[in-house]
């Protein structure tokens, strides 16, 4: 990397840790527009996976105490299988309409609940919730996008920040084990990028200070917005067609 590209790489990864300190997700959203310029898909698929598991891996120990372990256990079950079955769907159909499909989702849901100021929570089982995280599963194989879905669905069983992150962070992370299970597997994971790797990690750690620090000072409101933000911008790049990115 040049001098410029090596500080826009640098930059990019402070500020995806902020986001995710802040919300607990989306880093790869945010970081994503500026690394497909400068480094190749596959890369930048890694160097997401690689971080999060880090920023995934500490965030979650500083919510242990909301952490319900047999809460969570079905959606990481139902993601178990919904990983393997996205991937297999890219393999089948055109997976650009289904982007599409749920980016449009996404949109609509985010846009509603930002106008709306209240939001009725439902009741439902552990049934629902592996079901859920076989869906989350599907759509993260097929986008890469492990966040909205699960996050969607804490919204709406009316949990409490702490709650929430402490329900999503762990399904992401066990989507995130499983991508990086398959990016050593195939090759992608390589000593230049784990070079590139290591330059952002003391940057990415500073992001996720400043991220939970400002989590800190969020009401359960304003919480709630944040996410809603975050899943638009989530429905938005799954509409955007993926060559605008490339």
């Amino acid at each position: 990397m040049d001098g410029l590209t090596l500080a826009l790489f640098l930059f990019s990864v402070f500020f995806g840790g902020i986001v995710s300190g802040l919300a607990g997700f989306a880093m790869g959203l945010v970081v994503s527009g500026i690394w497909l310029h400068i480094l190749t898909p596959a890369q930048t698929a890694a160097l997401i996976v690689g971080y999060g598991l880090l920023v995934q891996t500490y965030s979650i120990w500083k919510l242990r105490h909301a952490l319900n372990w047999r809460t969570v256990a079905p959606f990481i079950a139902g993601g178990v299988i919904g990983v393997p079955l996205g991937a297999a769907v890219l393999t089948l159909i055109n997976p650009d309409y289904l982007r599409t499909a749920v980016g449009v989702l996404l949109v609509a849901y985010s846009s509603f609940f930002l106008l709306r100021p209240t939001v009725h929570t439902i009741r439902t089982d552990i049934r629902a919730d592996f079901g859920i995280g076989i869906v989350n599963g599907i759509l993260g194989g097929m986008t890469g996008l492990a966040g909205p879905i699960i996050t969607i669905w804490c919204q709406l069983r009316g949990w409490r920040k702490d709650e929430q992150r402490a329900i999503f962070q762990p399904v992401i992370l066990a989507a995130f084990i499983l991508t990086a299970t398959s990016l050593t597997v195939n090759g992608t994971i390589t000593i230049e990028l784990l070079k590139i790797y290591a330059m952002g990690l003391p940057l990415l750690a500073a992001g996720v200070w400043v991220g939970l620090k400002l989590y800190g000072h969020l009401d359960e409101m304003a919480f709630r917005k944040v996410i809603l933000y975050l899943l638009l911008l989530s429905g938005i790049v799954l509409i955007v067609p993926m060559s605008v990115f490339g």
